[in-house]
């Protein structure tokens, strides 16, 4: 081999060696450690539970990908999507594909689940009665005024049998009630508000964002709504704007979250209220009143 042809072998196999390390120090995949990616994550709620759940995900993120996650707190539900469609905050984890669904709808966004974290199955929750054969003929329920949890509240009391709804309905109204053989009042309240009113109204409709730190639990369960094949529509996701659906230390944050230590954490603070998601198959649960 003479020396020019040498030196041609040795620079092809310099080049090879530096493409290889280039695509292992900076290509795709979340082995790899996203170096100094910061991720600022928009969420509802400053609850303990949640707090220590994202912690959680917060130290893997660190200790595995080499990503810091940044939480950003909103008092309600109409702010995260804002932040989120204008860049201010990278994903956000608070809603479920129905929210995301009629959100993108109303304000032509563009925004997508990257990964699913929990469903939560809610519940009518009050402080008067023990009982729904007790709630009497007139009286008021609060419901979510968004239009999801608004929906999903009505098919809570529809399966409850307080109400009926219109067949085929896929995102319900009060509009939409057939039948109300109690002639009950549905009273229309911001989410973070439900838990609030309950001493005035018979009863409410509480997502647990807001149930668990108002103190609501087993005592003040009219009714825990139902999982079944229907339930997919309220599973709860972090979302991302659709352009950055794909970007590594993002799914990062979505695998960091996806973990059994949150399944624990899930069980210790809130029990049979919250079930991860992520490998969840629904089902019916036929000890959903009392």
């Amino acid at each position: 081999m003479n020396k020019k042809t040498r030196n041609i072998i040795i620079g092809i196999v310099v080049a090879v060696v530096v493409v290889i390390a280039a695509w292992f120090g900076f290509g795709p995949g979340l082995g790899k450690k996203q170096a100094n990616k910061v991720v600022t994550v928009g969420v509802v709620g400053e609850g303990k539970p949640e707090v220590a759940i994202w912690n959680q995900a917060i130290k893997t993120a660190k200790d595995k990908y080499g990503v810091t996650i940044k939480i950003k707190n909103f008092t309600d539900y109409n702010q995260p999507n804002n932040a989120l469609k204008n860049g201010d905050i990278d994903l956000n984890s608070f809603q479920h594909y129905a929210f995301l669904a009629a959100w993108n709808k109303a304000n032509h966004g563009d925004l997508v689940a990257i990964g699913k974290t929990s469903i939560n199955p809610i519940r009518l929750y009050s402080k008067k009665y023990h009982k729904l054969s007790d709630i009497p003929e007139g009286a008021t329920i609060a419901v979510p005024n968004d239009a999801s949890n608004e929906s999903r509240a009505l098919y809570l009391l529809k399966n409850a049998k307080l109400i009926s709804l219109r067949p085929k309905t896929k995102l319900a109204i009060v509009a939409d009630i057939v039948k109300n053989p109690r002639h009950l009042k549905i009273k229309e309240v911001g989410g973070e508000q439900c838990a609030r009113v309950i001493t005035s109204v018979a009863a409410a409709v509480v997502n647990n964002t807001f149930a668990l730190p108002a103190g609501l639990g087993d005592k003040e369960t009219l009714f825990v709504e139902p999982t079944n094949q229907d339930s997919r529509q309220w599973i709860n996701i972090i979302c991302a704007r659709k352009s950055q659906a794909k970007n590594p230390a993002y799914q990062a944050v979505v695998k960091s979250y996806q973990t059994a230590a949150t399944k624990k954490l899930y069980k210790k603070y809130y029990g049979n209220r919250q079930i991860a998601a992520w490998d969840f198959t629904p089902k019916n649960n036929p000890k959903s009143s009392k």
